[in-house]
């Protein structure tokens, strides 16, 4: 028998605590092949992303990993960032060494659109978990490389947990609402995780304890992590812990039976008043749309912190 082909995927990020833990998830996971690590600006400015992106590379081990830069502010609007969450840095909670590993020269968006048409169509899957600006940038600049894609899988969106950011949106979204608007028209088959399903995902002080448990400087580093924005979240939502967002969309690829939602028709709200940044998300299907996204809904939280512990005990 032949071993299974690895996953190839692209993950577009901007790295933000959740997104160094979906970042080492990934590179602990044999079953995926990381072609690539964009970063884009969000939770903090551009700068601060993409060393962010080359930190988490090295605390995992893997400095071969290729890190590019991309799109240093929204497409249409002034750039919003998040460090009322993820501190000055993005990855405050614990001190670790600036990257040795150098930034690739290309920029993101090139290498997106030169990846895609050199890999065999419908073979690599987009993973952003950030604002949708990098991934949006390159389907209007190679309206080629959409119908390659084999499948976007991102972290973005609420609908019934409505915002994070503002009262109606979530902050991915809410970020750069013309890049998502882009992204949820292209035709490209989409799996949404909102605020709805991760906010299932919380950590509790067990959780944590088990990343601490590990024994190892990657578990300390979640455990870490966690930590500090867990107290941001558990003020403001009343919650026993915080959400780990970003990871859901690579636990998602390893095991989808861990979640389930609807294949539902899904808008993004860019002139609203009140909403701008919103996912209108058409959970009943009342609207007659045509369905353009599977938006995940449920997930099974302790299968889902079993699989995270068992793969970064790997790092």
């Amino acid at each position: 028998m032949s071993p299974t082909p690895r996953r190839k995927i692209i993950i577009d990020t901007d790295p933000g605590q959740d997104d160094a833990v979906a970042i080492l998830l990934a590179l602990a996971s044999p079953e995926l092949d990381v072609l690539g690590i964009t970063c884009v600006a969000g939770n903090v400015p551009l700068a601060l992303t993409a060393k962010n992106a080359r930190i988490v590379c090295e605390l995992a081990g893997k400095p071969e990993t290729r890190v590019f830069a991309g799109c240093d502010a929204p497409m249409k609007r002034k750039l919003v960032t998040a460090e009322h969450v993820h501190g000055k840095t993005g990855l405050d909670g614990i001190a670790l060494p600036d990257p040795v590993m150098p930034l690739q020269d290309q920029h993101a968006v090139d290498f997106l659109i030169e990846t895609l048409r050199e890999e065999p169509e419908g073979s690599v899957t987009l993973c952003p978990v950030g604002p949708l600006t990098n991934v949006a940038t390159a389907m209007m600049k190679a309206p080629d490389i959409v119908p390659r894609i084999a499948e976007i899988v991102l972290m973005g969106g609420a609908y019934f947990a409505v915002g994070n950011i503002t009262p109606a949106a979530e902050f991915n979204i809410y970020v750069d609402p013309q890049a998502a608007e882009i992204v949820f028209k292209s035709g490209v088959p989409l799996v949404v995780m909102p605020l709805d399903v991760t906010h299932k995902a919380l950590t509790t002080r067990s959780r944590v304890e088990a990343f601490r448990g590990l024994g190892t400087r990657v578990g300390h580093a979640v455990a870490s992590w966690t930590d500090f924005f867990e107290r941001f979240d558990m003020a403001k939502y009343g919650s026993e812990g915080a959400p780990l967002h970003d990871p859901c969309v690579i636990a998602y690829l390893l095991d989808p039976s861990l979640f389930s939602g609807r294949h539902i028709n899904v808008e993004v709200e860019t002139e609203g008043r009140f909403t701008t940044g919103m996912t209108v998300a058409d959970w009943w299907r009342v609207s007659r749309r045509e369905p353009n996204a599977m938006f995940i809904g449920e997930i099974d939280a302790d299968r889902f912190y079993a699989l995270l512990i068992e793969r970064i005990c790997r790092l």
